[in-house]
């Protein structure tokens, strides 16, 4: 069964840090195209970043700069480091496989500024 559990998210002051996790099971996390999304009340999901089965990674202009995705193959976790974060990054975090479900149940990130 192919499950993803998001965990890390928190409250944090802006220019604060945190670290989201992934952690996979059912299939092998590293041989899939990967994405962290997000989404904030009231508005539309975002596309936060990606990461393809060869490793290539893109993010979206909001993030670029400031979140960074790693990826644990022995823990079959993947990473969002979250870096000088701002009111507006506050949201639900998701990871999932890019075109594929389940999706998890996601994790808060919540900025005060």
């Amino acid at each position: 069964e192919v499950q993803l559990v998001e965990s890390g998210g928190g409250s944090v002051q802006a220019g604060g840090s945190l670290r989201l996790s992934c952690a996979a099971s059912g299939f092998i996390l590293h041989e899939a195209d990967m994405g962290w999304y997000r989404q904030a009340p009231g508005h539309e999901c975002e596309l936060v970043s990606t990461i393809s089965d060869n490793g290539e990674q893109h993010y979206a202009d909001s993030v670029k700069g400031r979140f960074t995705m790693s990826q644990d193959n022995a823990k079959n976790t993947g990473y969002l480091q979250m870096n000088d974060l701002k009111p507006e990054d506050t949201a639900v975090y998701y990871c999932a496989r890019r075109g594929l479900g389940p999706w998890g149940q996601g994790t808060q990130v919540t900025v005060a500024s």
